[in-house]
């Protein structure tokens, strides 16, 4: 999804304040993190969760109640919650998913542990799960859209454009080629000419080739595909959390 940020304004006071320049720096750093290949997912998620507790702190401002409150802003506001609804739903739809990959994944591993059960039925199970949830994401991906009014209070929409194609990336890099960082760990300690030809293999691409190969499974890539699902699980659920309380400010400065 493209996104682009060509509204901020140099006009409000809030730009001098410590708290904004905070917001931009959060901001600055993860529009960087997004063009660095090499950048963690789970990092980037951890990110996004500080950047709406930082939100959250900019919205209790007196300025920022101020600027709220003008009715200019209405739609741009109503949007702002409109968005933040959408993005939890991602959210909830998100650990739901990951969860449910991970505990197809706990019963393969347990069964290459005791070397018994039909493991060939579960592998089957989990690429099937794996297909279809696939076909979910899209359908959620298109409900989300980003404010682009309100001009004085676009740090709120930019930040929101960010979450938005955080959540893009997040599901790219459960179903495409997106590696993480346990993943580029492990690549290290292959032979150069192997690395550049898994370049574009992450945690859930190796499992699955391994999965629908028909090769020996590994214990341990499903062991390091388990903990980075968790990793995952754990950085939505903080960025839930603090989605739910940054909607929560936003409503309670409107109902003042």
């Amino acid at each position: 999804m493209a996104l682009s940020f060509n509204v901020r304004s140099n006009s409000l006071p809030s730009r001098s304040h410590p708290q904004a320049a905070h917001v931009d720096e959060q901001l600055a750093r993860l529009r960087s993190s997004e063009e660095a290949s090499t950048s963690s997912i789970c990092k980037r998620i951890d990110n996004l969760q500080e950047l709406h507790e930082s939100l959250d702190k900019l919205i209790r401002l007196p300025f920022t109640q101020q600027a709220l409150a003008q009715v200019q802003n209405k739609i741009f506001v109503e949007q702002l919650l409109d968005g933040s609804l959408r993005i939890l739903d991602y959210c909830n739809v998100s650990k739901d998913v990951l969860s449910q990959m991970k505990e197809g994944l706990i019963e393969i591993q347990s069964i290459l542990r005791r070397k018994q059960g039909d493991l060939s039925g579960e592998v089957r199970k989990y690429l099937a799960s794996r297909k279809s949830l696939k076909k979910t994401f899209p359908k959620i991906q298109k409900s989300l859209s980003v404010a682009r009014e309100g001009e004085s209070l676009a740090v709120f929409g930019e930040a929101e454009a960010i979450t938005v194609s955080l959540f893009d990336s997040l599901f790219s890099y459960m179903f495409g080629s997106k590696a993480c960082g346990k993943w580029s760990v492990v690549s290290k300690l292959m032979s150069k000419k192997k690395v550049t030809a898994e370049a574009q293999v992450n945690e859930f691409t190796r499992v699955d080739y391994e999965f629908q190969s028909g090769k020996t499974l590994k214990i341990e890539d499903v062991q390091i595909l388990v903990s980075c699902i968790q990793d995952l699980e754990d950085g939505v659920e903080s960025v839930s959390k603090s989605l739910i309380k940054y909607r929560v400010s936003f409503l309670n400065t409107l109902g003042h």
